[in-house]
């Protein structure tokens, strides 16, 4: 126990020793940390205190440069404001002295006015005394004159209307004399160019053809017994047959060209057959008939060839070789469209037209002439309804239906047709008209040229080609002799149908006789 009681109080003490000498370390260390947490303060605020400094005075040099920023633009307004403040003065007296400027010429300008009113005072009164002086004047005219104000104010506004009527009528004279100058020229030019190569045949269809017989014996057998053979033959034809005494020769007469050819040909065939009965008859006649069917297709067919047109339907070529059998006032109509065909081609290539579509239509202008009798209506709008109906070009329809102005003309292609339709039936000796219509015709351009006033005399001449007018010289002046031209002209064309053209030739003619006794 008590080795165990010392050993704890030598723990004990032992303890309490190490205690002791750790507590007086702790405390030497204490002091240590103490002194250089001290000089580790010190040292922080010495340096705190450096760095307050050092910004302190970075701050100072900051304030001091914006400060003088500020004071630099300070300034630099204030001069601005200043320099506003002198620009102001000066327009504020630039102001003063306008206004000091206005007031002098308002001041000026009343008494301006002032004096314009006195003016104008006078001048109404001089007015009125001019109008009382004019009226008196006028009124003082009026009894030297014998004529009222209103009566001299007409014949003045009548001088004046027939004075530029005068000149208005020379003018117009000269640009139509120049005008006509220079496109008779040119279509001159271009139509002989056509015309001189073109050439085509007008001999003359007669409604007549003659067939040589081998013999007189053979008219007795042509007649038949009681005449039945000649009588069948009409009837199967529709052609009459003339025997008369011309020697060895029948006349075949007929209006249709192509009854009388198939009338030709089928007796033709039956003189050389030498069987001439009623049974025989018929069955030859329509033979020819046939053959003559299948002939007028290939002669169309030849037609568009010689022209060199292709395309054109079966039934207007059919219609077109028909018109080797139809006559307009004496000339074959296919050959009379085959050279308008070719007119048209050779004008429309002058003017730089497709000649092509020119003389399609040209061919095919009068197809409307060979169409069944039963129809009704012009030939040309015939023609244009059936060129329409086969498909043909508008164009072509058109030149077609408007040849003769029945329709409107649409296109150059439809005056090129007119004129070569005109210009082919116009040639010499193409057509032939009746004496009695010859006739008519010229009475008819006399009477509608004696129609116009300060007409005297009028004279057809040139077979009806050319109207000469003889006017009367106190009626009809020279200026207006050139109107009455025109206007005899243009009714010729709206009342009458011709041929080419007809020139109108006004005359006027002024004689002074005086006798020396």
């Amino acid at each position: 126990m008590i080795t165990l009681a010392v050993a704890v109080l030598t723990g004990v003490a032992a303890f309490i020793i190490g205690w002791y000498v750790q507590a007086g370390s702790s405390k030497r260390k204490l002091g240590t940390i103490e002194e250089r947490s001290k000089q580790i303060l010190d040292t922080a605020e010495r340096e705190a205190n450096a760095i307050k400094k050092e910004k302190l005075v970075e701050v100072k040099d900051e304030w001091i440069k914006k400060r003088q920023e500020l004071d630099n633009e300070y300034n630099a307004k204030q001069r601005k404001i200043q320099s506003i403040e002198k620009q102001l003065n000066s327009k504020e007296e630039s102001l003063d002295r306008k206004a000091d400027s206005l007031r002098q010429q308002e001041k000026s300008l009343r008494t301006l006015d002032n004096e314009l009113r006195d003016r104008a005072k006078n001048i109404q009164l001089q007015e009125a005394e001019a109008a009382k002086l004019v009226q008196a004047q006028t009124e003082k005219l009026e009894r030297l004159a014998g004529v009222s104000r209103e009566e001299a104010k007409k014949l003045l506004v009548e001088n004046l209307v027939s004075e530029a009527k005068s000149e208005a009528a020379l003018e117009i004279r000269e640009m139509r004399e120049r005008a006509r100058i220079d496109a008779k020229k040119e279509a001159q030019k271009i139509i002989v160019q056509a015309i001189q190569r073109t050439a085509a045949d007008h001999s003359v269809e007669t409604t007549v053809s003659v067939v040589s017989l081998p013999n007189e014996e053979m008219k007795g057998r042509i007649i038949g017994r009681e005449g039945r053979n000649i009588r069948s033959f009409e009837a199967a034809t529709g052609c009459d047959i003339i025997v008369d005494d011309t020697p060895d020769a029948v006349v075949i007469s007929g209006f249709d060209p192509f009854r009388r050819e198939v009338a030709k040909g089928a007796l033709e065939r039956l003189i050389a057959d030498g069987r001439i009965h009623p049974t025989k008859i018929e069955e030859i006649v329509g033979k020819v008939r046939t053959e003559m069917e299948e002939e007028i297709v290939q002669i169309g067919e030849d037609a568009l060839l010689e022209v060199g047109i292709h395309g054109v339907h079966p039934e207007l070529v059919k219609l077109l070789g028909k018109m080797k059998y139809r006559s307009s006032y004496g000339q074959n109509v296919l050959q009379h469209s085959i050279e308008v065909a070719f007119l048209s081609g050779l004008m429309a290539i002058e003017l730089g037209i497709d000649s092509t579509i020119a003389k399609r239509a040209g061919l095919l202008h009068d197809i409307g002439k060979v169409v069944d009798k039963n129809v009704e209506g012009p030939h040309a709008l015939l023609g244009y309804e059936l060129s329409k109906k086969f498909g043909e070009n508008s164009i072509v329809c058109n030149a077609i239906g408007s040849h003769h102005e029945d329709i409107e003309m649409e296109t150059p292609i439809a005056a090129l047709v007119q004129a070569a339709d005109a210009i082919s039936g116009a040639r010499p000796g193409a057509r032939r008209e009746s004496l009695e219509g010859y006739v008519k015709r010229l009475e008819r351009l006399e009477s509608i040229a004696n129609s116009f006033s300060g007409v005297g005399k009028t004279y057809a001449i040139q077979a009806g080609r050319e109207v000469r007018v003889i006017v009367e010289p106190e009626k009809v002046d020279d200026i207006f002799a050139d109107q009455l031209a025109h206007e005899i002209s243009h009714k010729i064309q709206d009342q009458m149908e011709y041929p080419g053209q007809i020139k109108v030739t006004v005359i006027r003619e002024v004689r002074s006789v005086a006798y020396a006794k």
